[in-house]
């Protein structure tokens, strides 16, 4: 499977090849539309959404936004936001068999062929692998274009692909500049021992985490802030199997030495000339208390391509020495298929066996432990807000990693790690549904299909013997997130 799964390591060269084309497809579309709608999930989405925070649109082109959820709510708004006529969707997945992928791409069609008539077609792209489901029903459609990707990419090492490029390209960047560099990296990382930037770092990582520092804790300067997650997904798919793994902590601010365990393993990435004194000193504060730290530069935005091939070789270095397959997802889809058998008609399994509270959960994680916390509610910075409020209490009170993000997405990225890495400890946590958001031509609205897929995460961890905890907020979620993390407990002693 492993010598199957390498075609990764050439696609910057093939990306080159594709890149003037990519463009002259953005060209000829960006007359016609004022915003950009990519639709997916999974490594698909963030490579888009890595996109949209790190490439404003240039002059002349459309904005670029990422729907890659379930929550009612945020289908709602996004349909809001976009007109149909002034809208062009992207419709992002590599198999075409992705649950988000294939409801969003049923709802918006229809809500065009209701507003465009025969029309609706032209306002979608797809890009998928040929001969997909998706491939099949875009040209069932009769959509603008599909677009070809990579076959030959595994999960998380196909980001550096039309997955990315297609959305960079639509908002103008410079995709054949980002192509460049990235073929640039995968050349010096065919350079042989030290002078190889991928080799390099992928042994770092290994051995840390062989060492017992398993939590990959990535400080990114605000400009490439929108990198973590991608990176975070990458990680999670490449290194974590059969209770090994990397724990990738993104989006955890930098603290003082005092909260931190042993564990930990520090990259910092900053951009361009910009300085940011506070983490600077607190980085090197870490250093001093022996907390292992490697730092990046990137110029600008248009190293993207170059660091994702940069961290992809890394990961798949890491988990050879750790001993895993970097390049299949053994566990992930366990929860996927539970939440389809739930909207088959399965009724959920008991919830019996679970922590009661996020106190008793918090009380049953040792010190080299974490807590993975997974919103099934909708994105909003309010929320995201008090999410970064409860990982700062719960690492000031028991200096253990956190991970977080909203669901479904973040069990898109982190799945495999929950259910096939090192053990730890899982919240999550669910909303009031909210108003419904009807599916066309299916039994289920939008809501449903939310907490059929909380439901599968919730019962494929507990299958695997997984500390977990399931609560359900009433009202607003920044609220009763904020009451969890006052609700946290005090310090304990060092």
């Amino acid at each position: 499977m492993i010598e199957g799964s390498l075609g990764w390591l050439t696609i910057p060269e093939r990306m080159v090849a594709v890149a003037p084309d990519l463009g002259r497809l953005a060209d000829g579309l960006r007359s016609e539309a004022d915003r950009v709608l990519v639709l997916g999930s999974g490594n698909a989405a963030f490579s888009a959404r890595a996109v949209a925070e790190l490439f404003p649109p240039a002059e002349g082109f459309p904005a670029l936004s990422v729907l890659d959820t379930t929550v009612p709510s945020a289908v709602a708004a996004a349909a809001e936001a976009h007109d149909p006529a002034r809208t062009l969707f992207v419709v992002a997945s590599r198999t075409g068999s992705t649950l988000e992928a294939n409801l969003l791409f049923d709802f918006f069609f229809d809500r065009a062929s209701k507003a465009l008539g025969g029309a609706a077609g032209s306002r979608f792209l797809a890009v998928t692998e040929a001969g997909s489901a998706l491939d099949t029903e875009a040209t069932r459609r009769r959509v603008r274009a599909v677009v070809p990707a990579e076959p030959r990419a595994p999960g998380a090492f196909g980001g550096l692909s039309q997955f990315a490029l297609v959305p960079a390209a639509l908002v103008g960047a410079d995709v054949e500049e980002i192509a460049a560099r990235a073929a640039r990296m995968a050349e010096a990382c065919r350079t042989p021992g030290a002078e190889n930037p991928g080799l390099l770092l992928g042994a770092a990582l290994g051995a840390e985490a062989l060492a017992g520092r398993d939590k990959l804790t990535l400080s990114l300067a605000s400009a490439i802030a929108a990198f973590g997650p991608w990176l975070e997904a990458l990680v999670a798919f490449a290194t974590a199997k059969e209770g090994r793994g990397i724990v990738p902590v993104v989006g955890e601010p930098l603290g003082p030495p005092a909260v931190y365990g042993s564990d930990r393993f520090f990259v910092r990435a900053d951009a361009g000339d910009a300085e940011d004194p506070e983490a600077g000193h607190l980085l090197a504060s870490l250093v001093e208390h022996g907390h292992p730290l490697a730092g990046f530069l990137w110029r600008d935005a248009l190293d993207l391509g170059a660091e994702m091939f940069r961290w992809q070789f890394a990961a798949a270095v890491a988990a050879r020495l750790l001993g895993v397959n970097p390049f299949d997802e053994p566990d992930a889809r366990d929860a996927r298929d539970r939440a389809n058998r739930v909207l088959a008609g399965a009724a959920p399994e008991a919830e019996a066996g679970g922590a009661a509270s996020l106190g008793e959960l918090l009380s049953t994680t040792s010190p080299r432990g974490y807590l993975a916390i997974a919103a099934f509610v909708a994105e909003a910075p309010a929320a995201a807000a008090a999410l970064e409020g409860l990982r700062v209490a719960v690492r000031r009170t028991r200096r253990i990693a956190t991970t977080a993000g909203f669901g479904p997405a973040v069990e898109q990225a982190l799945g495999q790690l929950h259910q096939g890495g090192p053990d730890g400890a899982f919240l999550l946590l669910t909303g009031p549904p909210g108003a419904p958001v009807a599916i066309p031509n299916r039994p289920w609205d939008f809501g449903r299909v939310l907490e059929a897929q909380a439901d599968g995460v919730f019962e494929a961890l507990q299958a695997r013997g997984r500390r977990v905890a399931r609560v359900r907020l009433a009202g607003d979620p920044a609220e009763g997130i904020a009451a969890l993390a006052a609700a946290v407990g005090p310090e304990v002693a060092a």
